[in-house]
């Protein structure tokens, strides 16, 4: 852990923040828009909002939703949870409506703080969420629900922390979100380990170009002092622009927007001197895309490995020496190793296997198991996927175990896509696998089993893709007359989908 242990802070996760503010008040933390705020500002701000959600919610260890919108009131929210003495239970805001149902009810949710849009949607779902008592919105609704700024204030006890700083959510095999509790440890330790893995510094400028919120972006500038600069829309020109005008050193995004960038015929004109290095993850970023950004930018174009159940940072490839599809050696204090699927014996170096993996970013455990359920005795976390290390020690992932799969950074549930073709009158049966897809990591497509004749497939996809967030689209759907199944009536989801690659 040499040179990540200074930058832990703590105890909790806002203390970086307060942190940052005592060091250098007037340096700009967060950016967005035409808004600045520097460290004091922001320190401030988060304060204010710990002291409203206190006086609204009480404390400690309320636990309180929020969509996690790549906005400053969301990280301003978020450290306000934590200062507060609270839980937060961050949500993806493209998640369909039963999912989102689904994810508030099972994170015990008595509270919400929400974006005027967001507000809507969740206030039409009030029905269904008998847990959630209480919604704030950040700005006026205009139907006179409780504006954050106006609400009155409370003290805060002063070092109160909670075990279960927040919670996050993620599909396990079945396709059904599980609720991953995660420690203010947790949190702290992989803020450090990530700015120290990417190489970020007080004078880092980190542009975040991804469509949502993630912690790890948020928390590792604020452990180093670092200005973070918000970009969500991909109009690249405006990347680029903005890039230019705060001399960004870091730039993450997403593989697919990486890839259009790459292919982008204005790239030629898109020059950003101040940039240090460009950085990927949650799904593999394409060789050709690594390659002309690099070449184009003159840095290292890099990407990482992580899960939600480890805070989420396992791995990250050496922006001085990056090798192209790796996602590099363990961050400090984290072990890798290769296993037998089946077996569980440790396997040598370049031999596949599923990747498991240990380190202090490890979570608590998923909300109403024990920690044994997902680690064993040793504190080896089995994480679903299937990969390689070389003799560097660089992880190569290579398969997915599970039946979920990324596209563009968002995990996919075939099952929950299923549930979505089976409301269809003119559909008997289906079954929903991933296809590779060279900018997204992955797309869906699935076979259906018509009820009737002239059944149209497109029309069933339509239909699906009106009811489901972007990512989980289908890009194709084929007739068939019946779906293979095992005696007990599951899928053969890999048997099927490796038969059929060839001719999709």
């Amino acid at each position: 852990m040499d040179g990540v242990a200074e930058l832990i802070g703590g105890p909790r996760i806002d203390d970086l923040l307060r942190r940052a503010a005592g060091r250098t008040p007037r340096h700009p933390a967060l950016v967005a828009d035409c808004l600045v705020l520097d460290h004091a500002g922001l320190d401030q701000r988060v304060t204010d909002c710990a002291e409203a959600l206190r006086g609204a919610f009480g404390g400690p260890g309320t636990v309180i939703a929020i969509a996690a919108e790549l906005t400053v009131e969301f990280a301003v929210t978020f450290l306000g949870i934590s200062r507060s003495g609270n839980t937060s239970a961050m949500f993806n805001p493209l998640v369909p409506d039963d999912t989102l149902v689904h994810v508030l009810n099972s994170c015990g949710a008595r509270a919400a703080v929400l974006s005027p849009r967001m507000h809507r949607r969740i206030a039409a779902l009030r029905p269904r969420l008998p847990l959630l008592r209480q919604l704030v919105v950040t700005a006026d609704a205009g139907d006179g629900t409780p504006v954050l700024g106006e609400l009155e204030r409370a003290a805060v006890p002063a070092g109160e922390v909670v075990e279960t700083a927040c919670l996050q959510f993620t599909s396990g095999t079945t396709g059904a979100p599980k609720t991953v509790r995660l420690s203010h440890r947790n949190l702290l330790v992989n803020a450090a380990q990530s700015a120290h893995a990417h190489r970020l510094a007080a004078d880092s400028v980190s542009l975040n170009n991804l469509p949502s919120f993630h912690l790890m972006h948020l928390n590792t500038a604020l452990a180093v002092g670092a200005t973070h600069v918000l970009c969500p829309e991909e109009d690249r020109e405006a990347l680029v622009g903005l890039a230019r005008t705060w001399r960004a050193s870091h730039l993450y995004s997403l593989p697919v927007r990486l890839s259009r960038l790459a292919g982008d015929e204005r790239l030629p004109g898109f020059r950003i001197p101040s940039l240090r290095a460009v950085l990927s993850g949650g799904s593999a970023l394409p060789p050709r895309t690594t390659v002309a950004l690099s070449e184009h930018f003159g840095v290292p174009v890099v990407q990482g490995y992580g899960l939600a159940e480890t805070s989420p940072s396992t791995h990250f490839d050496l922006p001085e020496g990056p090798t192209v599809g790796s996602s590099g050696p363990p961050v400090a204090g984290t072990a890798c190793r290769i296993v037998d699927v089946r077996t569980g014996a440790v396997l040598p170096i370049g031999e596949r296997g599923e990747i498991q993996v240990r380190g202090p970013q490890l979570m608590l455990g998923y909300l109403g198991d024990s920690p044994a359920d997902a680690v064993d005795a040793d504190g080896w976390f089995r994480t679903g996927d299937v990969g390689r290390i070389d003799e560097a020690g660089r992880l190569f992932v290579v398969d997915r175990i599970k039946d979920v799969f990324k596209c563009d950074n968002w995990l996919v549930s075939p099952t929950e896509i299923e549930r979505v073709l089976m409301r269809h009158p003119a559909v008997a049966d289906c079954v929903v696998f991933d296809h590779p897809d060279e900018l997204s990591g992955a797309v869906a497509v699935g076979l259906v089993v018509p009820r009737g004749e002239g059944v149209d497939p497109a029309a069933l996809a339509e239909f699906a893709n009106a009811r489901l967030p972007y990512y989980e689209h289908l890009r194709q759907l084929r007739l068939v007359e019946s779906i293979p199944r095992s005696a007990t009536g599951k899928v053969q989801r890999r048997e099927l989908r490796d038969r059929l690659f060839g001719s999709l």
